[in-house]
């Protein structure tokens, strides 16, 4: 699978040249919009070069920080880690190379959402694992069909991954699916990944981490600073483990191999990674209000247009419509993504690009500006009654 989100820059590119006006819709980028990073993260960022002495840091994470990430999970989740639990990455994206590096051998299997973000079956393809994927059924809100996870266990399953808040759908596991996946993990005795990355940005609903389950379900939260933080190009991230019978022992002590091998996560983003959890959360609030009016506008206005519908967003900033394929010039929706591209210059992401059960569909964000929103999604209405007429 090829990582789609940015696949399609490829040929906005070539829009571009050939002088259209691109509007992207394809990347969860906020700081690309109206979302600024707080100045106060800023600030300690530039003292942070001046203060420290700019040398290597710990392998595992420098311990303050890891003190401020226990902290913050526990005011968060009411939850009981240790900084030892607590290991500090390049992004998100690092957490899952290493963990699919140290947990898969050749024809290990690993179960992930479909549709779901196509990192994760990128990296587990690349160690040779499979790609093992779980429906979300749109008709329930894109709840997870724990049936099928059920279904879907064998002998090489090595690991469960849950993106709650979901990319791409915008999706909220409630807390009785979050409980289901669970009790299959203790069941099983497989390892639960939880990407969390967006848990503090909700629309609507209460949000339950996974890291709120029994003692008995083993399992590894995946969390970072790029979203909710508004720092994606910093590249910090983290993950800690809740393993209190040793399951995944060897897995901790094949990804700190890893972790020393790469010596260490930047140093002066790690102090403003610890300054953005402790200071002023205020902006948050600004960002989830934003977010709400834009989703609910690209809700109502892309149910507007005829063979397209889609469900409410209840978390993060992207939606997942459907695009009804029949009796129009497309055999795929990434045909229809391309196409739209090369005549409109507004960039979306097929959804076939987040592997099973994202067919017909297509990937948008929440994050531009309503009149952003409002040009794209003309320009989306009359490409189709051209084309379809």
């Amino acid at each position: 699978m090829n990582y789609a989100i940015r696949e399609v820059t490829v040929p906005a590119a070539a829009a571009a040249k050939a002088g259209k006006k691109l509007l992207d819709l394809n990347i969860g980028d906020p700081n690309k919009w109206d979302f600024e990073t707080p100045e106060y993260f800023k600030a300690t960022l530039r003292a942070a070069v001046d203060e420290t002495d700019n040398g290597y840091g710990d392998s595992q994470g420098n311990l303050d920080l890891r003190e401020a990430i226990v902290q913050r999970e526990y005011e968060k989740h009411g939850i009981h880690i240790t900084p030892e639990d607590v290991y500090v990455t390049a992004g998100v994206s690092e957490c899952i190379n290493i963990m699919m590096g140290t947990l898969i051998e050749p024809g290990d299997e690993v179960l992930v959402p479909g549709p779901g973000y196509p990192s994760y079956a990128q990296y587990i393809n690349f160690y040779e694992g499979r790609t093992v994927a779980y429906r979300q059924i749109e008709d329930e809100d894109w709840r997870p069909d724990t049936d099928m996870i059920r279904k879907r266990i064998t002998n090489r399953t090595k690991a469960m991954v849950v993106i709650n808040p979901n990319n791409p759908t915008g999706a909220i596991y409630d807390e009785k699916a979050i409980r289901e996946i669970g009790d299959i993990s203790a069941e099983y005795d497989i390892p639960l990944i939880s990407d969390e990355i967006y848990d503090k940005i909700v629309m609507e609903g209460d949000y339950f981490s996974a890291s709120q389950l029994p003692d008995d379900v083993p399992r590894v939260i995946f969390n970072g600073f790029s979203k909710v933080n508004l720092m994606p190009g910093w590249r910090m991230g983290y993950c800690y483990f809740m393993d209190k019978y040793g399951l995944m022992d060897e897995v901790r002590e094949g990804m700190m191999k890893q972790f020393r091998a790469r010596i260490c996560a930047n140093v002066p983003c790690q102090a403003a990674a610890k300054a953005s959890l402790q200071g002023p959360q205020d902006y948050i609030v600004d960002l989830n209000r934003k977010l709400r009016e834009r989703s609910e506008f690209t809700y109502k206005r892309l149910n507007e247009i005829p063979g397209i519908s889609t469900n409410r967003v209840k978390g993060a900033f992207y939606m997942f419509p459907h695009i009804d394929l029949k009796g129009t010039p497309w055999k795929t929706d990434k045909d229809f993504v391309l196409d739209l591209i090369a005549e409109e210059g507004v960039v979306l992401v097929h959804g076939s690009g987040f592997g099973e059960f994202g067919e017909s569909h297509f990937r948008t964000i929440t994050l531009p500006q309503m009149s952003v929103l409002e040009e794209a999604y003309d320009k989306l209405e009359r490409f189709l009654a051209r084309r379809v007429a």
